[in-house]
């Protein structure tokens, strides 16, 4: 219950819309059974009269027929348009409080995290999230007041009515639900995780296929994904009897219900204390009662799909960021953007083994600096406790003379233009990833940075120029031009810090050394900072840093590491085989 009222109080914002959905939902029923209701006596009046010779009024009854018609065809339509337009409201309302929840996480709290895990919990988890009001929430609120409303006539005609339809509205519309929800529960939750495991896989396999194929583990992932959908059926399957359980049994105590009016009022007809017409009007008004109860087998048991979906939702947001943000709303006052370390010491959570020790270096202001190391040498290491990922476990990093802990994250990022490996381009043009740097960037301005980035002549040679598409994770492109574009859109968001993660990783020679040439060009006024393992364009750098195993190896310039790094003196001496 704790867990299912958080949820509610999250949909604060969208209460009017969810209150006149009711409105109509509750309006649109009573139209209906005074609907029901009074056809069934008009029709058997007016037969009656007609077998009698009389006359009677006809035009209220029938005014009444009409006016409920019209309310019940109206009212239908507005209950669906508002609820469902308020539906979508909240979903996109969750969404994005479940995004300004996640995104302080990134990327130290999500690293446990498959990414097609965190795909599912804002796509389908949040999706599920729809049947608190639509399932939930609107039939239960509707069937309450409506009950009410029913008893409340059925006792002012006849009480012994009132009991009899209140009993058979209890058994359908709340002792079998509670029992059947109680019976789906495994299902239910059972729909949520199998398919969180089936998206999880599904989105590994597509990203991995090429991996999974090379050595030959598609078969094995393919059995895999099968089991989950097989287990996904299954669970579906028996949620499904259950439902059909519950509607079936709504059914009976409706027809019981008919009957039970019928044996309850024909001997007043009988006897003459009744007009024979309120017979059919009291059978069609408990038939028609039991709509309000229909959908309430459906709401028990999407009750424990909900929670689920909710849960997977709460573990995550309610998680604290690695790094607590400052209070202060500015970034410090800067007047040169440099990066200092002072002894830092940093090893990455339930692993042991120190990722960085002792690291103390100075990267100043408009400096090319490279840090060189070998794979898991720290390299990237650096890079996070830059971009304030992490902190460190001991010591400092300071940039512009302050600490990086007095700095908010999102200012200090405002500061760093950064290209990892792992540079996502979004589905859409290369124009319109290219603008998510300064999205009033000018023609040439783009064209100017794709040219430093030695992407401009290729990009000249498609037919649709910047608008070409690059289809879902840059597919349609190869990975040193996706590569390239990255480092465009970076240069596009100058800022006076460049950080560069292996920027020549698979170019050609030729390409290599013209990109390296063009950017310590273009960042003669920034601080240019490259993370590669190899060694050329190396004399060219104003400092290098030499990583290994997270120790410092190294610091200076390319002609005092010759002279005082053994290290550096052997990466020299074997550079035909560390840049193979």
């Amino acid at each position: 219950m704790k867990d299912f009222l958080r949820l509610v109080r999250l949909f604060r914002p969208y209460y009017g819309w969810l209150a006149l959905g009711l409105l109509l939902s509750l309006v649109t029923l009573l139209a209906n059974v005074v609907l029901m209701s009074t056809s069934g006596w008009f029709i058997a009046a007016m037969g009656l009269a007609g077998i009698a010779g009389v006359t009677m009024n006809y035009f209220t009854p029938a005014a009444i027929i009409r006016a409920c018609a019209i309310v019940r065809t109206t009212g239908r339509y507005g209950e669906r348009l508002i609820t469902h337009d308020a539906t979508l409201r909240v979903l996109s309302g969750l969404r994005v409080w479940f995004y300004r929840h996640l995104e302080p996480l990134a990327p130290g709290r999500l690293g446990d995290y498959r990414s097609g895990d965190l795909l599912s919990r804002m796509g389908s988890d949040i999706d599920a999230l729809d049947n608190t009001y639509l399932r939930i929430l609107l039939p239960l609120s509707v069937a309450a007041m409506a009950s009410l409303v029913f008893l409340g006539w059925l006792y002012w005609q006849q009480p012994r009515l009132a009991l009899a339809e209140a009993g058979l509205l209890c058994i359908a519309g709340l002792l079998f639900p509670w029992w059947l929800a109680g019976k789906s529960a495994v299902a239910s939750r059972e729909i949520i995780e199998a398919s969180s495991r089936l998206r999880t896989d599904a989105v590994d396999a597509l990203q991995g296929l090429g991996e999974l194929v090379l050595y030959g583990a598609d078969t094995a992932h393919g059995k895999n994904l099968r089991g989950h959908s097989k287990s996904l059926g299954a669970s579906q399957l028996a949620l499904s009897r259950w439902s059909s359980a519950g509607q079936s049994m709504v059914l009976l105590c409706a027809w019981t219900t008919v009957w039970l009016m019928l044996v309850l009022l024909a001997p007043a007809v009988a006897q003459g204390s009744m007009p024979p017409a309120n017979l059919p009007m009291f059978a069609l008004f408990a038939l028609a009662s039991f709509e309000a109860v229909t959908p309430l087998p459906l709401a028990f048991q999407s009750v424990h799909g909900t929670l689920a979906a909710a849960r997977r939702l709460f573990s995550l947001v309610d998680q604290k960021p690695l790094i607590a943000e400052e209070t202060r709303l500015t970034s410090p006052a800067a007047s040169t953007f440099g990066f200092e370390f002072r002894n830092v010491d940093f090893h990455y959570p339930r692993n042991g083994q120190p990722a960085l020790e002792k690291i103390s270096f100075t990267i100043p202001v408009g400096s090319k600096t490279a840090i060189l190391g070998p794979t898991g040498a720290g390299k990237s290491t650096l890079v996070n406790l830059m971009l304030k990922f992490h902190a460190p476990d001991r010591g400092d990093v300071f940039f512009a003379g302050s600490s990086l802990a007095a700095w908010p994250a999102e200012s200090l990022r405002q500061h760093l233009a950064v290209v990892d490996q792992h540079s996502h381009l979004f589905i859409g043009s290369i124009r319109q990833n290219l603008l998510l740097a300064d999205p009033s960037a000018t023609e040439a301005q783009l064209e100017a940075a794709c040219e430093t980035a030695c992407i401009l002549d290729w990009i000249r040679s498609l037919p649709d120029g910047l608008n070409t598409e690059i289809g879902e994770a840059a597919l349609r492109i190869s990975g040193g031009e996706a590569r390239r574009l990255a480092i465009a859109r970076s240069l596009l968001k100058n800022a006076p810090v460049l950080i560069l993660d292996e920027p020549t990783e698979g170019l050609d020679p030729v390409t290599s050394r013209q990109l390296m040439k063009n950017l310590l060009r273009h960042c003669e006024e920034r601080s240019f900072i490259m993370i590669t393992h190899q060694i050329n364009d190396l004399p060219e750098m104003d400092q290098i840093i030499l990583l290994d195993k997270g120790q410092m190896k190294g610091c200076g310039s390319h002609r005092q590491l010759l002279v005082n790094t053994p290290e550096y003196q052997a990466l020299q001496a074997f550079a035909p085989v560390f840049n193979r």
